[in-house]
């Protein structure tokens, strides 16, 4: 029986995989070309890891392998990633070539005679080369290999009236495999392979997430229920690498009973594992990509609770966070593109980073004899007495705790965003005794948090908001009830953040009911 998996390339016959016929075929007309005699498009195949690409290009590899009128080669180039003289990634690169086709080529140090390998003198008929992890190597080194590259291709295209075994270089077609479009933004000279197209490797559709599952029913005799995938993929949103490895979470590390259905119990069991216990390269990888500036300021940014960030893909900071899988991008009803988190596991585990590396230690909470008996009891919470402690605790503790955490360029304020880790970490460890989940919650994923507080099977819910001004206000209390219907909740705490003092600040406080929802609003001056 298969496994899911997602540990490198997927295998097909011991591996769940999605087909992705279509992607395989589109990629497959670009190498080959529309018209074969012709030749193939020079292009580059890019998605941040984890997401298909090797195993994509090896499917069409195994069927170029089959066409006679090509030679094929898949180079994998990581072994280059320390590498610094362009030379030696020329003489390296070529090495590997010529011994994919039985050819001595040495001694290739400079690109004009790296372009003269590809030469019809050279080679015994036309080649299409597929170069994988090619944005590891040096940005000189890339520079030097597209520039012989884009010569080859125009040079072809002059030779319009010869077939492909005709013109005066015979790469057909070439692909570049890399996590960012290898050429663009990065690049402080300009691309020198223009000519190239691009192939982008997309997310999971919720259709191919559920046909895996479907196969693993077929297979193992395990039902998967509807509620399982559904959530297994508004978590993801397809993203290939974590949905296979929560496949595997699912279906062995937490499944004790195989003979039992796999339920949101099981989900949950798994989630929760994920998020705070079990480590994941992918994760890892990303996390590595926010820590340092000037990313994690950015990342920080995102996760404000007003407006909508629009993407710009020429934005230097947005096109590495979007190539390396931190962001992704959505269209809204305006036209307009805006950022997003690429999911909600990603942005919750960003958020718990930041909230760990920000606020690990909070020193005491509450005074040494609070026995909190207005804010917990045997059965309930009560949210306005628990905030008052924060606004105490925030007074008291500002001026330390606030001290070297990141502030906008602009007017050196504290980036919204930290209030909330800061609250997340305080209310996490205050009533972690009492028995009580604090979860950060990411309905949108532009941004927008809510803190929900599970105890004694009920839930509460914690809505943040940044004071802007009263009419934002208003409307914020507005969905904060709409919010709490949607959750089928009778009352909802709506906390916003205002840049005055807590005197001043509460003269927002108010209890109102809207839509049947009761909303209580708790102001927190941050002055």
């Amino acid at each position: 029986m298969r496994k899911f998996s997602s540990y490198g390339p997927i295998i097909n016959t011991s591996n769940y995989y999605a087909p992705r016929e279509e992607l395989i075929e589109k990629t497959y007309i670009n190498l080959i070309g529309e018209n074969s005699p012709e030749g193939g498009h020079y292009f580059t195949v890019w998605a941040p890891r984890q997401t298909g690409k090797t195993w994509l290009m090896q499917q069409i590899l195994h069927r170029l392998q089959k066409d006679p009128r090509f030679q094929v080669l898949k180079i994998n180039l990581e072994i280059l990633k320390e590498a610094k003289d362009v030379g030696y990634i020329l003489d390296t690169i070529t090495w590997y070539i010529g011994q994919g086709l039985n050819k001595n080529f040495t001694g290739i140090n400079d690109p004009k005679q790296f372009q003269e390998i590809f030469n019809r003198n050279n080679l015994d008929k036309p080649l299409i080369l597929i170069l994988d992890e090619f944005d590891a190597i040096d940005e000189a080194g890339i520079n030097a290999v597209v520039g012989a590259f884009r010569n080859i291709y125009i040079h072809r295209r002059d030779e319009f009236s010869k077939t492909t075994e005709q013109k005066t270089y015979l790469l057909h077609g070439v692909a570049l495999i890399g996590v960012r479009s290898v050429l663009g933004i990065e690049n402080q000279k300009g691309s020198p392979f223009n000519v190239q197209r691009s192939v982008h490797i997309s997310n999971l559709t919720f259709e191919e997430v559920a046909g895996m599952f479907k196969d693993y029913e077929k297979e193992s005799g395990q039902a998967v229920e509807d509620e399982v995938i559904r959530a297994l993929y508004d978590e993801m949103r397809g993203q290939p690498g974590l949905t296979c490895w929560f496949g595997e979470l699912l279906t062995e590390t937490y499944n004790p009973d195989p003979k039992q259905p796999i339920t949101m119990r099981n989900f949950k069991e798994a989630y929760s594992a994920a998020t705070q216990i079990l480590p994941n390269n992918n994760i890892l990888n990303l996390i590595s990509k926010v820590n340092k500036p000037p990313y994690d300021e950015i990342v920080i940014e995102f996760f404000k609770t007003g407006e909508k960030i629009e993407f710009n893909f020429d934005d230097t900071p947005t096109n590495y966070l979007y190539m390396n899988g931190v962001i992704d991008l959505e269209k809204a009803d305006d036209g307009k593109f805006y950022l997003r988190f690429s999911c909600p596991f990603v942005q919750k585990r960003i958020f718990n980073y930041f909230s760990r590396r920000f606020f690990n230690y909070l020193g005491p909470l509450i005074p040494t004899f609070d026995a909190m008996e207005d804010a917990v009891d045997k059965e309930n919470l009560y949210l306005p007495n628990i905030i008052k402690r924060y606004q105490a605790y925030l007074t008291k503790n500002q001026g330390v705790f606030f001290k070297n955490v990141p502030r906008r360029k602009d007017d050196l304020r504290i980036y919204e965003a930290i209030y909330h880790f800061n609250l997340y970490r305080y209310l996490y460890d205050l009533l972690k005794s009492w028995e009580v989940d604090v979860v950060p919650h990411f309905p949108t994923g532009n941004g927008k948090i809510d803190l929900i507080l599970k105890y004694k099977g009920k839930i509460y819910a914690l809505e943040l908001k940044s004071f802007k001004n009263m009419n934002l206000h208003e409307k914020g209390i507005e969905q904060a009830a709409e919010y709490g219907r949607q959750m089928g909740l009778q009352e909802v705490a709506f906390l916003v953040f205002v840049e005055v003092t807590p005197e001043e600040a509460k003269q927002l406080e108010k209890v109102v009911e809207k839509n049947n929802v009761k909303v209580t609003v708790l102001p927190i001056g941050i002055l």
